[in-house]
């Protein structure tokens, strides 16, 4: 998206798709995959590779790579647009829904595998005599830590979307009845 990078003023639309392209880069998502995302996103109608590439001034590989990202992370689909033989893809809009398509991305790429690794180590931990016990503790609490955190995600994620938008939307409250923060009473 260099082209608008270099102009003065650019539209809401083009600072939306520079912004989650920046966020993206944030969270450890290749620029390019957040951008198109973000155009998707907010477009009205399906798009191609080809306008995507012309949107946003990215070379048509990249365009192709991060759609199969997308697409593989279930943030956009293909759909098929009447007259027209190329693939047109559409972005989830709900944003509740894309929310819980990001956490379980994440989930599947990131914390199962971790909890896969820590368990392996402390099954060998356990065979090992020459172990300081503080090492095969913390190992220990660390399973436990991800083995707690993996319980609350299946949970969360079985929560109807509504409910869990509802839950999250009182916060304070939350806190406040289980007395751990909020507004104190007067």
């Amino acid at each position: 998206m260099t082209e608008i990078t270099n102009k003065a003023d650019p539209s809401a639309k083009e600072q939306f798709i520079l912004y989650w392209g920046d966020m993206g880069g944030q969270w450890g998502v290749n620029r390019s995959v957040a951008q198109i995302h973000a155009l998707l996103y907010l477009s009205p109608d399906p798009l191609n590779a080809e306008q995507i590439s012309e949107e946003l001034g990215i070379a048509r590989s990249n365009v192709s790579n991060s759609l199969k990202e997308l697409v593989g992370w279930r943030l956009i689909q293909r759909v098929p647009v009447a007259g027209d033989r190329r693939e047109h893809f559409v972005a989830e809009t709900d944003v509740w829904e894309m929310a819980l398509l990001i956490a379980k991305g994440r989930k599947e790429r990131e914390i199962d595998p971790a909890i896969r690794a820590i368990d392996l180590c402390v099954g060998r931990a356990e065979t090992e005599t020459s172990l300081h016990p503080v090492t095969m503790a913390r190992m220990k609490e660390m399973q436990d830590f991800l083995s707690t955190a993996d319980r609350w995600w299946n949970q969360m994620f079985s929560v109807p979307k509504a409910k869990l938008a509802t839950l999250i939307k009182m916060g304070d409250k939350v806190l406040a009845l289980l007395k751990i923060g909020g507004k104190k009473a007067g």
